[in-house]
Formats: C-alpha cells, sequence, structure tokens
C-alpha cells in the first residue's frame, strides 16, 4: 500500500512555526454516516482529506459495484458494518492484510442479535464480510464496555432508526469514554436526543434532522506538536483550527504536557504553545480514554529521560498494529528499554541500551508510529522512517508541516 523508502530526517536547533492542523478524521467520519442517515442536503465544511475519510466517500460514492475496500481504515470498517445493515442492498466490505486480522466479531454478533444479516466470507469473526441490509429490530443490548469505542459509536449512529430504539448496557470497565460523547453529542446535533445514565445508554427510534456541520481540526493532531515543543530546547509554536472547549477527547493533550514543560494558551485564534519549567520527574497516566495519544507520550518522555507507567492500554493491541510491542522494538533501537504488563500496562523505568547507530524506525503500516518517532530526530541523530507515506491515514501534511517548521527530510531507497 506505502511506497518502499525511507525518510532521514534531522532537526532544527531552535523551532519556530504556525501550522494549520488537519480536519480530524473521527470526527469527520461520524459526521459522514450522520450526513448520510440525515439525507442532508448541505455539505460538510472543513471535511478531512485523509485516507480513512477518503475512503468513507467513496463508500458511499459506490454505485457500480457491491465490493468496498476500506483498506486499512478501522474506522470505516466498524462504521460502514453498523451503516450498511441498515441500509437495503448486499454488499461486500474488506480491506488490507492487517484489517483481515482486525477482530469485528463483538459488532457482527451484536448486529445480527438486532436482526442484522451479516456473514464472514473468509475466517470466521474477521473481515471480508457479507452484509445484506434490512430493518432491524434494536431492543435491548448487552456490551463490554471494554471493547473498542468504535463497535459501541457504529451501534450508536444507527440506533435511532431501529424500529425500537436501543438500550445498550455497558459491562465491565467503559474506555475510550469521549469517543462515545463525540458521538452522541454529534448525534444530538443532527436532532436525536439520547440519555446516559450510570452504564446505560437509551436512544428512542426517531429520525436525524439535516443539519450544517463545520469539522474541528484534530487534537491528535496536535499532540506531535506538542511533543516538538517538549523535545526541543527552544520553540515557538502556533497551531490553527483547534476548538478549545472540543468534543475531541485527545483535548487532553494539552493537560498532559503541562507536566513536560508545555503550557497552552488560546488567544487570536491560535492555540500556542509555550515552554515552562514545569517537569515532572516520572510521568504516569491511564490512557482508557485517550489511547492515541500512548505512543506520543511514550516518545515524548523517552527523549527527555522521564520514566513513565501507563495504564488503559488495552485497545492497543487490536490498532493498526500491536502498538505496545511495536513501542517496545522501536524504541528499544533508540536506547530505551521497555517493559509490558496485564495486555494494558508499559512502563519505562529509566533502563538503557546500546542504541543502533543508524536508527531505522518501523511504521507497522501504523500513521501513529511515523508521526510519534519523527520528532525523536531531535535527540537522535540519523533517525529514519521507514514507509514515512503511512501518515497519509490521518495527517496527509505531516511531513510537509515538519519542513515549513525547519525539519530536514530526505527520501532514500530502503
Amino acid at each position: 500500500m506505502y511506497f518502499n523508502m525511507e525518510y532521514k530526517i534531522s532537526a532544527p536547533e531552535k523551532i519556530v512555526s504556525a501550522i494549520k492542523l488537519p480536519s480530524s478524521k473521527s470526527i469527520s467520519n461520524r459526521a459522514l454516516i450522520l450526513n448520510s442517515l440525515s439525507d442532508s442536503p448541505f455539505p460538510i465544511k472543513n471535511l478531512s482529506d485523509c485516507d480513512d475519510t477518503e475512503v468513507m466517500i467513496a463508500a458511499f460514492n459506490n454505485e457500480d459495484s457491491n465490493l468496498i475496500d476500506i483498506e486499512a481504515s478501522g474506522t470505516a470498517m466498524r462504521f460502514l458494518t453498523a451503516f450498511y445493515s441498515r441500509i437495503p442492498g448486499e454488499r461486500i466490505l474488506t480491506g488490507t492484510k492487517r484489517m483481515k486480522e482486525r477482530p469485528i466479531n463483538i459488532l457482527v454478533n451484536a448486529l445480527n442479535g438486532m436482526g442484522a444479516r451479516i456473514d464472514y466470507l473468509e475466517m470466521p469473526g474477521f473481515p471480508p464480510i457479507k452484509i445484506k441490509g434490512s430493518a432491524l429490530n434494536g431492543g435491548e443490548l448487552f456490551l463490554s464496555g471494554s471493547v473498542s469505542s468504535q463497535f459501541i459509536s457504529a451501534i450508536l449512529l444507527i440506533a435511532p432508526i431501529t424500529e425500537k430504539g436501543l438500550v445498550m448496557h455497558l459491562q465491565d470497565d467503559i474506555i475510550s469514554v469521549p469517543y462515545i460523547n463525540m458521538t452522541l453529542k454529534m448525534m444530538e446535533e443532527y436532532g436525536v436526543k439520547s440519555i446516559w445514565k450510570d452504564n446505560v445508554i437509551t436512544v428512542y427510534a426517531q429520525e436525524y434532522i439535516p443539519t450544517e456541520y463545520t469539522v474541528e481540526a484534530d487534537w491528535t493532531a496536535a499532540s506531535y506538536w506538542y511533543e516538538i515543543a517538549a523535545i526541543s530546547n527552544e520553540a515557538e509554536i502556533k497551531l490553527e483550527g483547534l476548538f478549545e472547549q472540543s468534543v475531541q477527547g485527545d483535548a487532553k493533550v494539552a493537560e498532559l504536557f503541562l507536566d513536560l514543560g508545555i503550557e497552552t494558551i488560546h488567544e487570536n485564534g491560535y492555540t500556542i504553545l509555550r515552554k515552562t519549567n514545569r517537569i515532572t520527574k516520572k510521568f504516569f497516566h491511564n490512557f482508557a480514554n485517550e489511547p492515541d495519544l500512548a505512543q506520543t507520550l511514550a516518545v515524548t518522555c523517552c527523549m527527555m529521560g522521564i520514566p513513565f507507567l501507563f495504564m488503559g492500554l488495552q485497545s492497543l493491541k487490536i490498532k493498526e498494529t500491536d502498538r505496545i510491542e511495536a513501542l517496545k522494538v522501536e524504541l528499544r533501537k533508540l536506547g530505551y528499554v521497555l517493559y509490558d504488563s496485564r495486555n494494558d500496562t508499559l512502563e519505562w523505568n529509566g533502563e538503557r541500551c546500546l542504541p543502533e547507530a543508524s536508527p531505522v524506525i518501523s511504521t507497522y503500516e501504523d500513521h501513529r508510529m511515523a508521526m510519534a518517532f519523527a520528532p525523536a530526530a531531535i535527540k537522535m541523530k540519523d533517525l529514519r522512517i521507514a514507509h514515512p507515506n503511512v501518515v497519509t491515514k490521518s495527517y496527509p501534511q505531516y511531513w510537509a508541516d515538519l519542513k515549513k517548521a525547519g525539519f530536514n527530510i530526505v527520501e532514500e531507497n530502503s
């Protein structure tokens, strides 16, 4: 899927830049579903141009074939599985080799229990799947809150157009709560009300109302600029497009980086990152609500020499790659020895090993591996990133923005 090349990266002594961040793909992909379900005549403003959103748009525009290839987009696979289970017609959803290794049985079982007709075409429990769209009963549904929040959001998005509406009982510990809140808040903006009390979400049968919608910039993309500011000796960074009052859980990044020497100032439409002297001796955090920030914070802490203990990482093993294992392998190349336990905990206690002379960071078809490790070039000489085009999944202009900030990026064949 991605070109066979590497980027050799070196960083400037001082980083001064103003960056227009990409639109949020999480919001964009939800808005596409909601726009369709509401039969909205309004085009979505500031829609993301990333791969994950492009495959969603292509799916909606696909009138010539019932085969839909969502490539590496987990969001598209989950949201479209639920969406097409309710839309008349027969469709096949498939994706990359890695996508065929990412389990979807929890979502399929839940939807089939509501009256959907979804079959596996290869390995039971995994894509590709065949969906025959039909009316769905809705009713009561019991689902573990410890699974991917995308499963929960996918079902919630179609809940109001089921015959009985939906009463969703979330069992166990609920992870990624902000993403579920994002879904419910966006549904409300399209006219659908819900009730979330304790571990029960109730969505009555009702109609979506068309609305004009503008997508805000991506706080997860902002995290890499927080990382750059924290690692750098000197940095003045202004970010454009972020909402201070955001529906995105990853807006938490502003609070997390306070302990890593970065304060956030919202001024004249910009989010300004400034360095301070407030540096923690050890970084502790439970990432259950912000799993996509874990890679950024792991690399940041190592580059700053700050030991850390991360918890709540259980969803990282079913992302684009096993992100816990990937972090251990790639940070060892840079001289940092990490340990994991219980499938949800990652720790660096300060242990070092001999770094590779010219490390090449493998990206595992995972955009966040590339973007989290590239700033390490501020501290590591001769750093290379393999298959750098993976960033198009969420932040297509990432490398161009790094160059704008003064990074030198040289393309090499691997």
